[in-house]
């Protein structure tokens, strides 16, 4: 099993365009897959991890429904914002600057075969990094995604998720607020969800700016000890 996993930061990019190298990447790990499978080939599989920043766009996962999406096209445009329609789980979400994205293409054969356990697993490294910043995030049953003060009138989400897997093999991943402007988030229902908030890590913390870099870095860290993983650049 090969636990290495292959660090990438691509700085502000495209949704489309990371969306794109995102599914080549995600090619490649099942055509070894599918070729250790026909000729017991005995190939490894490769693990990878984006970090990303995006231009303002909104993206609406296959279950979603389009009436989340509360602006047309102009109004889109007026606020220099993009919108797709893509192949993960979950309904609408936006990303956008000062949100870190993450995206783990990852072959759980080389961890462990349950999606389950592996969207828990990626609540519980962010739970962890906020943990970081005196912040007690939780999930909120039946909702993906990263919370606080759950089950009260003030719940609200600072880390949405979406993953979509074929034969074991992950893509698409987190957005974490940590200095998003939350005001395009007013432009959706976020995920489909009525009545509940959003919020960002500055917000939280009552700063103008948290450093990015060392969130990421925390990031890493729960990310590599849940999954017993090493990361490489």
């Amino acid at each position: 099993m090969n636990k290495t996993i292959q660090l990438q930061d691509l700085g502000t990019k495209d949704f489309k365009e990371t969306w794109d190298y995102q599914e080549q990447l995600f090619k490649g790990v099942l055509d070894t897959k599918i070729k250790n499978r026909r000729e017991a080939a005995g190939l490894e599989t490769k693990n990878f991890f984006l970090f990303v920043e995006h231009p303002h766009v909104y993206t609406l996962g296959k279950s979603g429904d389009m009436s989340n999406l509360l602006l047309n096209e102009d109004q889109l445009k007026a606020k220099g914002a993009t919108f797709y329609k893509i192949n993960r789980g979950g309904d609408i979400t936006y990303h956008g600057p000062g949100q870190i994205v993450g995206y783990p293409i990852i072959d759980l054969d080389n961890f462990f075969t349950d999606i389950h356990k592996y969207l828990r697993f990626l609540e519980e490294v962010i739970i962890l990094t906020l943990d970081e910043y005196g912040l007690k995030a939780t999930r909120s049953e039946g909702e993906t995604g990263v919370w606080l003060d759950v089950g009260t009138p003030f719940a609200r989400k600072i880390c949405a998720m979406g993953v979509r897997a074929s034969r074991w093999v992950t893509m698409h991943g987190f957005a974490l607020n940590v200095n998003a402007n939350l005001g395009y988030f007013d432009n959706i229902i976020p995920c489909g969800i009525r009545g509940k908030a959003v919020s960002s890590l500055n917000v939280e913390l009552g700063v103008k700016e948290v450093d990015e870099a060392e969130v990421k870095a925390k990031i890493l860290k729960h990310f590599s000890k849940m999954f017993e993983a090493e990361f490489k650049k």
